[in-house]
């Protein structure tokens, strides 16, 4: 699976996002880029779940040297690998380890139900609370510390994915690297 010619943003106001891990799964899978395939990273050991289908866009570069982070709301959990056009809505704000790890709240494109959906202002306060909790819990059974510094809008989601594309490429590459080969 080569990521290489994938956008970050195919068109201004929607990204690619590379699902790793399905909704409501415990199973920590990652983009291994040495081998062009999904990992099992590991299995959470917490009763915790993946509230949304999380991922990554591709060809980009965060603070925290992984690209940058994704969940998708989805009706229905997709698989490991699935690519799916969205549309982000906000950012979760959040230092993982003294780290800036911000993570993409987006809605699929391919879903006409969630075609007005623009805005975190229109999800539920109780849903953004349990994506918070989630990665409370589950990185601090891991020994992590988190800091939660809440959810901002869309607005801001143009400049954070400027900040995490490289400039002045025109085949994109794969940035993340896994230890899972040797």
């Amino acid at each position: 699976m080569d990521l290489s010619l994938i956008p970050p943003s195919p068109i201004k106001g929607i990204v690619n996002i590379v699902v790793e891990i399905p909704a409501g799964s415990r199973n920590k899978y990652e983009y291994c880029s040495e081998a062009g395939i999904m990992a099992l990273d590991r299995i959470l050991h917490s009763s915790v779940r993946y509230p949304f289908d999380y991922g990554f866009i591709p060809n980009t570069l965060a603070d925290d040297g992984a690209p940058l982070d994704a969940m998708v709301i989805m009706d229905e959990p997709t698989f490991a690998g699935c690519l799916i056009k969205a549309r982000p809505i906000g950012v979760l704000d959040m230092h993982d380890c003294g780290h800036y790890d911000g993570k993409l709240l987006c809605v699929p494109i391919a879903n006409p139900r969630q075609e007005k959906i623009t805005s975190i202002n229109q999800i539920a306060p109780n849903q953004l609370e349990e994506v918070a909790e989630f990665f409370r819990t589950s990185k601090g059974l891991d020994g992590r510390t988190v800091q939660i510094d809440g959810w901002r809008d869309f607005e801001v989601i143009d400049e954070l994915l400027r900040q995490c594309t490289p400039s002045k490429k025109k085949n994109f590459k794969v940035l993340k690297k896994s230890s899972l080969i040797k």
